[in-house]
C-alpha cells in the first residue's frame, strides 16, 4: 500500500488523465486529493470572479464533490495565492499548503507519502509535506496550453522537474524537455470496457449521417475548417458535445451556430459519451496545428477507437501509432471525402483491437512499478 497526496484538477470536473491514473493504481492505496491551485492569475472577468467565489466557498463550506465517480479519499480545496511569484507570496503558499494539505494527510494517518503533482503551480508543496518521493506527471505542454500564464508556469515547471524524483510525460514531445535519466513516456489510456461495451443511442443524437465531437469548445479547434466542411455536406449533421472554453472566440462559436446542420449539445456526463461515440457515423478531431496540439495526447482519440466507429482527424503526432485506423485530412474537401467514405466502413473490430491493450489499468500499473522503484 502507498499513500499519495495528489495535486490535480478539481475532482468532479470532466475526468482527467490524472484522475484516471490515480483511480486505477493497483493495490490498496490511500489518497488525499488536492483540487487545482490554478495556472494563471485571476482577471477582472465574470468567469474568474465566479470561479474564485466557488473556490472560497469550497474552502470555508466544504461539501462532497459532485461526481459520478467518488473521490479516492479526502478532497482538499486549498486556500492559496494563485500563481504567486514573490518570495513572500510563495512562502505564504507553502505554509498554507502545509497546514491544509498536511493536516488532511495527518488525519488520514499518512507517513512519508508520495507527492504526485500534475500542475506546476503546486511546486511550493515540495518539501513541506514530509514526502518520501516526488512524482511530476506532465500531461500537457504548459508552454503552449491555452488559458495558462505561460512564462511563470514554465518557470515553476522547471523548478518542479529539478526536484522531482520521477517524471511521467504524456507524449515524447513533452518528455524531451526533461532529464532523460528520470523521465518516462506514459501515454494516455482508455476506459476500454466503458467505451467498447454496447450503449443505447442517446435520444438527442440526430438521425441520419452524423459527424461528432466531444470535448471543450476551445481555441485549439479549427472552426473555419469545421464550418467549411459542414457547408460541403449539407445532408450531414455535425454534433459538438462539451462546454465552451474560456479562451474560445465568440466569433468562432457564432460561425458554428450559423451553420444550419451544426448542433451544439453542451456538456454531457463522461459515462454518457460512449452512447454518442458508438452511434454517430464518424468521430471528428478537427484540431489546429499548434505547439499545444503537437505535444498533446488526447483522451478522445483512444475512446473514439474503442467505440469502434470511424475516426476523421487533422494531423498531429499522437495519431501515428493508429494511422491504419484514422482518416487524416487537412482541408475541408479532404475531411468531407473521408466522412463520405466512412458511411460504408465495417472495420470497427480492428479499431477496438488497436486500443484493447491500452487500458488505464495498464497505464497505472506501469506508473506504480516506476514509483515502487523509488520507495520500495
Amino acid at each position: 500500500m502507498t499513500d499519495f497526496i495528489v495535486f490535480g484538477e478539481d475532482w468532479g470536473a470532466h475526468p482527467s488523465s490524472t484522475m484516471h491514473l490515480i483511480s486505477h493504481l493497483p493495490g490498496k492505496n490511500r489518497v488525499v486529493w488536492v483540487n487545482s491551485i490554478g495556472l494563471r492569475r485571476p482577471r477582472l472577468s465574470l468567469a474568474d470572479v465566479r470561479r474564485a467565489l466557488r473556490k472560497l466557498a469550497a474552502v470555508f463550506r466544504p461539501r462532497p464533490p459532485r461526481a459520478t465517480v467518488p473521490p479516492p479519499g479526502p478532497v482538499v480545496q486549498p486556500l492559496v495565492l494563485p500563481m504567486a511569484q514573490s518570495r513572500a507570496g510563495r512562502a505564504l503558499n507553502r505554509a498554507l499548503l502545509a497546514h491544509s494539505v498536511g493536516g488532511a494527510a495527518q488525519a488520514a494517518g499518512f507517513i512519508r507519502p508520495v507527492l504526485w503533482i500534475s500542475l506546476p503551480s503546486a511546486v511550493d508543496a515540495v518539501g513541506a509535506l514530509g514526502e518520501a518521493a516526488v512524482v511530476y506527471y506532465a500531461g500537457d505542454d504548459f508552454g503552449a496550453l491555452a488559458g495558462v500564464d505561460h512564462a511563470p508556469c514554465l518557470a515553476m515547471e522547471a523548478e518542479l522537474a529539478a526536484q522531482a524524483d520521477l517524471i511521467l510525460a504524456a507524449s515524447p514531445a513533452i518528455a524531451a524537455r526533461f532529464p532523460a535519466e528520470k523521465t518516462h513516456v506514459l501515454p494516455h489510456g482508455v476506459d476500454f470496457a466503458l467505451f467498447s461495451s454496447p450503449a443505447p443511442r442517446p435520444a438527442d443524437l440526430p438521425a441520419g449521417k452524423v459527424a461528432g465531437y466531444y470535448g471543450t469548445l476551445a481555441s485549439w479547434l479549427d472552426y473555419d475548417l469545421i464550418a467549411a466542411t459542414a457547408r460541403l455536406l449539407p445532408d450531414w449533421r455535425f454534433v459538438f458535445i462539451g462546454p465552451e472554453g474560456a479562451d474560445v472566440a465568440p466569433a468562432d462559436l457564432a460561425l458554428l451556430r450559423a451553420q444550419p446542420n451544426v448542433t451544439l449539445l453542451g456538456p454531457r456526463p463522461h459515462a454518457a459519451l460512449p452512447g454518442y461515440a458508438q452511434h454517430w457515423t464518424a468521430g471528428l478531431i478537427p484540431f489546429r496545428d499548434t505547439a499545444q496540439i503537437r505535444a498533446s495526447n488526447p483522451l478522445k482519440l483512444r475512446e473514439y477507437l474503442a467505440a469502434g466507429r470511424p475516426v476523421v482527424a487533422t494531423p498531429f503526432p499522437a495519431l501515428a501509432p493508429y494511422a491504419p485506423h484514422v482518416a487524416v485530412a487537412t482541408t475541408a474537401k479532404g475531411i468531407a471525402r473521408a466522412l463520405a467514405g466512412s458511411v460504408a466502413d465495417t472495420r470497427g473490430a480492428a479499431r477496438r483491437a488497436s486500443v484493447a491493450g491500452e487500458s488505464w489499468n495498464a497505464r497505472a500499473a506501469r506508473a506504480a512499478a516506476l514509483i515502487r522503484g523509488l520507495v520500495g
